[in-house]
């Protein structure tokens, strides 16, 4: 009943997501990046509430500090208060596609609005001045195309907040990172491909954990962040002459791409 019902939601939804993939490039579909998601997360300080004005997040491939920065592309920008972020809970700051290679350096750049809540009364943070381009965090590790991966930036507000003899709080970050690989990726392509095909993936027989479509420039998919396990595939051809098909068995493993053989649907 719920493979019908998905179906049913995807072919309703094959024509506007064809539309818009003919106007961007689909983050699934592009097999020759890797996808990055920015993570924020807390250690737990002795205050009421701790925001941050997250304005900009940028990396650097190169080992120059002034120079080679990269704007990641749909930040979440604006005020984040960091201790509703405790206890391995974490907010996406960022998910965008970066091109292969060693990712040396991440920088948070953060506005003017920060604040530290004492007693119900909001206190301005202090930047220094040497943070007031943005904070740059070591990472020096490589990314691969076609993978996704989570960045986790560890904040510790603790030890980030330190208040001055003239009674005034100071903004000092001290953050940790942890890039690792989210999941492994199934990548594959469909003929006849001068349509598009959505692409469900199933985990057993009702557990649909995620979808895509087909490109019609060469019928590739790409989808990345699964956990491991065996999956099937189920693909609904967006011209009706064609009948379902459904491959089952397809093992991922973490960190690694699953190359599935070329789907030939039928008539």
């Amino acid at each position: 009943m719920q493979i019908r019902i998905v179906k049913t939601l995807a072919l309703s939804l094959l024509v506007t997501l064809f539309i818009i993939g003919c106007t961007r490039e689909d983050k699934n579909t592009s097999g020759n990046k890797a996808r990055l998601q920015v993570a924020l997360t807390d250690d737990p300080g002795d205050y009421e509430a701790v925001f941050i004005d997250v304005e900009d997040i940028r990396i650097n491939y190169s080992d120059n500090p002034n120079d080679g920065w990269l704007s990641l592309a749909d930040v979440n920008t604006g005020e984040y208060d960091l201790l509703k972020l405790v206890n391995d809970d974490d907010t996406v700051l960022a998910d965008a596609e970066v091109g292969p290679g060693t990712i040396s350096q991440i920088r948070l750049v953060l506005g003017d609005d920060n604040y530290v809540q004492i007693d119900g009364q909001r206190i301005k943070l202090e930047t220094p001045s040497a943070q007031q381009s943005g904070l740059k965090l070591n990472i020096h590790q490589a990314v691969e195309p076609g993978l996704m991966y989570k960045l986790l930036m560890d904040f510790d507000v603790a030890k980030s907040i330190v208040k001055t003899g003239s009674g005034k709080y100071m903004l000092k970050p001290v953050i940790r990172t942890v890039l690792e690989a989210a999941g492994g990726t199934i990548k594959g392509n469909v003929k006849p491909f001068d349509f598009p095909s959505a692409v469900l993936v199933f985990r057993g027989t009702n557990d649909t954990v995620a979808s895509t479509y087909s490109a019609t420039d060469n019928g590739g998919y790409i989808v990345r962040g699964l956990g491991a396990g065996t999956y099937s595939l189920h693909f609904l051809p967006g011209n009706p002459i064609f009948q379902d098909t459904v491959i089952t068995g397809v093992n991922v493993t973490t960190g690694a791409i699953t190359i599935v053989d070329t789907t030939r649907l039928q008539q």
